[in-house]
């Protein structure tokens, strides 16, 4: 298997049953609802919305930024060890681009007058960091469209619920377990693994907002939100 695919393997076993215990939706429900220094999605999109004089798409654009910027920080705060403390701090990793990501996604949805308390809105938010393909698979597997828009209008069904957390759950692990290997071989090397963990969390999280951004406002669909 070789150094590097043992080292995977390991850090996928480690993720898996902190992500499979519930992780993705405590880290939603803290990334919306807010706590300690962590302010709501509401709370942040508010305060962008108002920074931005009342201009939804220069908040959103404010958002953006900043996740980002966070995002990149704590990828390379968390990848700067390089592998000898991988196994440790990839799960700290992957806890907080949750987080993040969730907040931001929350944040623009709140913005566009999506109401978070709803949990069908919540799922939204959770979609909102699937790539397309798990997209696809999910609205075959669960007999509906799977998009932000559609799950926000939607009755939520709690196996698709289930399924949403995990397909996000095995997204997560494919990113840590292998399929993604050169990320972690560009990360034995301190300093270099920190700046390209960086650069690539905050890729990743610039992709979610600009997919959150494309959600339509609420008002411009048919029921109520």
């Amino acid at each position: 298997m070789g150094v590097f695919g043992a080292i995977s393997g390991q850090v996928a076993k480690r993720v898996a049953p902190t992500a499979g215990g519930g992780l993705v939706r405590s880290m939603l429900e803290k990334a919306i609802d807010g706590g300690g220094p962590i302010p709501g999605a509401a709370k942040s999109g508010d305060a962008a919305l108002r920074k931005a004089g009342g201009d939804v798409d220069a908040a959103i654009d404010a958002l953006i930024a900043q996740h980002v910027k966070l995002s990149g920080a704590q990828g390379f705060l968390t990848n700067v060890g390089g592998v000898l403390t991988m196994a440790a701090t990839i799960p700290l990793n992957i806890a907080g681009l949750i987080l993040l990501q969730c907040h931001l996604a929350a944040s623009i949805l709140h913005v566009r007058g999506y109401d978070l308390t709803r949990p069908a809105v919540r799922d939204a938010v959770l979609v909102c960091l699937l790539e397309n393909d798990a997209r696809k698979a999910l609205s075959k597997s669960q007999g509906l469209t799977i998009s932000p828009a559609a799950l926000a209008t939607a009755d939520p069904r709690p196996e698709t619920q289930d399924a949403i957390a995990q397909a996000v759950t095995t997204q997560l692990i494919a990113l840590t377990g292998g399929k993604q290997i050169a990320k972690f071989v560009a990360r034995r090397i301190p300093v270099l693994g920190g700046a390209i963990g960086g650069a690539g969390d905050a890729w990743a999280t610039r992709s979610i907002g600009r997919e959150a951004s494309r959600v339509p406002p609420a008002s411009a669909l048919s029921i109520s939100v």
